[in-house]
């Protein structure tokens, strides 16, 4: 059996895209190909890496891809537009069967200490970990 492809976008593919992929990787088996993208490519943020090995998945292999890298490469079954940005300015994908868009706060603008910007990251990492599994739990 083919696993069907999904790809989440967010602007610059560094925190939430990045969280998603990992996290539909790590769940989902034999079902899903995970992959991610962004608008503009930033590289993967430190605090990404960090609160996501917190828990015992190890980003350091994952690294930030502009979506131009995919267009016309490849075709996914399922596009996830994990930003307000992206779902407004994301191009359409050709033979795509479904389209979700699954708003999450960008943990990069959030303003505060060291430790309240790796709590928003940890809360964001949480939100998208729950609804990666409600995602795998509804499609079988």
């Amino acid at each position: 059996m083919q696993k069907t492809k999904v790809i989440f976008l967010c602007t610059g593919n560094s925190a939430r895209s990045q969280m998603a992929e990992a996290f539909l990787r790590k769940y989902s088996g034999d079902q899903f190909e995970a992959y991610s993208a962004g608008l503009k490519a930033q590289g993967v943020h430190k605090y990404t890496k960090q609160v996501m090995e917190e828990i015992g998945i190890d980003i350091s292999e994952q690294y930030s891809k502009p979506l131009d890298q995919y267009l016309g490469e490849r075709h996914f079954g399922i596009i996830i537009t994990v930003c307000e940005k992206v779902e407004k300015e994301c191009p359409i994908f050709p033979g795509v069967s479904t389209r979700l868009y699954w708003p999450f706060d960008d943990p990069r603008g959030f303003e505060g200490t060291k430790e309240e910007k790796l709590e928003k990251f940890r809360e964001v990492r949480d939100q998208i970990e729950k609804k990666i599994k409600e995602f795998i739990k509804n499609r079988k």
